[in-house]
């Protein structure tokens, strides 16, 4: 069994005995479609983008209501295009994981081209170009990370030859410009806030200073700033994909799939023929086209104006999902685990985590209306937090930490504020914070060292914590003052608002020698 099969028509029973789902469309009639009149480019050919968006965009092929594919072209690491698309005629298998530990195998079909994005490689670039002239085309997407919409000087200086994603994407922007300044959503699919802002500024800038330069008429920065023109919605993107899988691997070996080995590139991009992913995943896109979409609503898609993605950005940001995973790697690496699933085997932790989201975050949550904040928690808590096929650990969640607590908490903190809420009513937020003075020491809960996540402001805060010593007995806190009164780590002075002597008395317990997270988190959590 090989992806390879599909195209040349060499499919056995075998297929559907292994519960594989096979495209439902004929894929040379979109592929020939899509060539001669394209919809949709999208930037950035990782896995993350086989697993969800053009898997979305499969289902509504399948459904039989649309006949246009997914152009894929790769800004970075071109290897991806060579080693795991073409070979397989743009073909992958989307393995779904899910948190019963079955699995679900899909054959994605509709990616019809993969392409290049750099002058070097002439004849794909050519492509795009004549990509973007067409009057056909209505989006171009990214997954390319947040560091991709970078703007550097020295970019800016070359011209119209620019190397970086934003540079490329800006010269294309200006081909479609003199084919008749053709409308063009321009949508990122980042996990990063408020993304569309993002392209726009980095557009912005390429085409400000191209202009400057003259190199580009003023009109062609006109056209990127007029909205008839083009657009830069913001869009809430929620999904993990993890590299390839030796457990899946294994599973796809023992069906005979042969497709079923990891690429490693130069670059260090971990990728291959399959894509395994969590089963659980949003992606809401503010509806602001200026050439039409695909109907994404067919496989899933929300679409909703700008203040419901923000909505929705904080409910998950704030309250429902990311400050369950801080609290979760802070104590995960204090009391020894190195995997998420695991920790949700812990009833203390899994209480403290529940307990958080619904019970001290739930009165200040943001309800974007379109997606139950009820529900997106129990789906965290209940389906992805517990999925044994996600290798997600507590020390990399941990990372940053320091910049994630102001947005995590202090936010929530705020609101309470805000609103005239009882903060007496918050226990377990102020355990997380006192939490992390303990974590900063480094030392776990049998009384042994861990290596602390990679964070900018470790060393300065670790600085603060120094006095302190794990250990039973009496000594002097009063070095926290200086730790829960920085707004730069928490957003609020922890003090100011009244919850700094009681974060202070739980840090306390927590240093009391070894066995004391355990036992100080068990306590509070028992008694919320």
């Amino acid at each position: 069994m090989k992806l390879t099969d599909i195209k040349n028509g060499n499919l056995s029973a075998e297929w559907a005995e292994k519960g594989y789902e096979l495209p439902k469309f004929d894929v040379e009639a979109v592929k020939a479609k899509t060539h001669a009149e394209p919809t949709w480019v999208h930037f950035g050919a990782g896995n993350i983008f086989r697993a969800f968006p053009a898997a979305i965009l499969n289902d509504a092929l399948n459904s039989g209501k649309y006949d246009r594919g997914v152009i894929v072209a790769e800004s970075f690491d071109y290897e991806i295009i060579d080693k795991a698309y073409q070979p397989y005629d743009n073909l992958s298998l989307l393995v779904c994981l899910k948190s019963t530990g079955d699995i679900e195998k899909k054959v994605i079909a509709s990616v019809t081209e993969s392409l290049k994005a750099d002058y070097s490689f002439g004849a794909d670039w050519a492509r795009l170009v004549e990509i973007f002239q067409a009057p056909s085309l209505q989006m171009i997407s990214f997954t390319i990370t947040e560091k991709g919409y970078g703007v550097a000087p020295a970019d800016l200086e070359r011209g119209l030859t620019p190397v970086l994603a934003m540079g490329k994407v800006t010269a294309l922007l200006y081909e479609r410009f003199k084919a008749g300044a053709l409308p063009l959503t321009v949508q990122s699919m980042d996990n990063c806030s408020h993304n569309g802002d993002k392209v726009k500024a980095a557009v912005f800038a390429y085409a400000s200073k191209w202009v400057e330069q003259g190199l580009v008429p003023a009109e062609f920065l006109a056209y990127v700033k007029d909205e008839t023109k083009i657009t830069f919605p913001w869009s809430m993107i929620d999904k993990i994909t993890p590299r390839p899988d030796a457990k899946v691997q294994q599973m796809l070996a023992d069906d005979g799939f042969e497709d079923n080995y990891t690429i490693v590139t130069e670059k260090h991009t971990f990728t291959a023929p399959f894509v395994n992913a969590e089963e659980t995943q949003y992606l809401c896109i503010e509806d602001h086209y200026t050439n039409g979409r695909p109907p994404l609503e067919l496989g899933g898609v929300l679409y909703c104006d700008r203040e419901t993605v923000d909505k929705i950005e904080k409910m998950k940001v704030c309250t429902c999902l990311n400050p369950l995973h801080t609290a979760m790697s802070i104590y995960g690496c204090m009391l020894g685990y190195t995997l998420i699933s695991a920790e949700m085997a812990d009833e203390d932790l899994r209480a403290f985590i529940q307990k958080i989201g619904y019970i001290e975050a739930m009165p200040v949550v943001v309800d974007p209306g379109v997606l139950n904040p009820y529900e997106f928690i129990g789906a965290v808590i209940n389906r992805r937090l517990p999925n044994p096929f996600m290798p997600d650990a507590p020390q990399r969640i941990a990372t940053d930490t320091s910049q994630k607590l102001a947005i995590r908490f202090g936010e929530t903190i705020k609101a309470y504020e805000e609103r005239g809420l009882d903060k007496s009513n918050l226990v377990l937020i102020p355990l997380v914070l006192a939490g992390y003075a303990r974590y900063l020491k480094g030392i776990d809960d049998n009384g042994q060292p861990f290596e602390i996540s990679a964070d900018p402001m470790l060393a300065e805060l670790q600085a603060i914590v120094a006095p302190l010593k794990v250990e039973a007995g009496e000594q002097d806190f009063s070095c926290l003052k200086a730790l829960y009164s920085r707004t730069d780590v928490f957003g609020v002075d922890l003090y100011a608002v009244g919850l700094g002597e009681k974060i202070e008395s739980m840090a306390k317990e927590l240093f009391a020698g070894p066995g004391a997270v355990r036992a100080t988190l068990h306590k509070y959590t028992l008694a919320r």
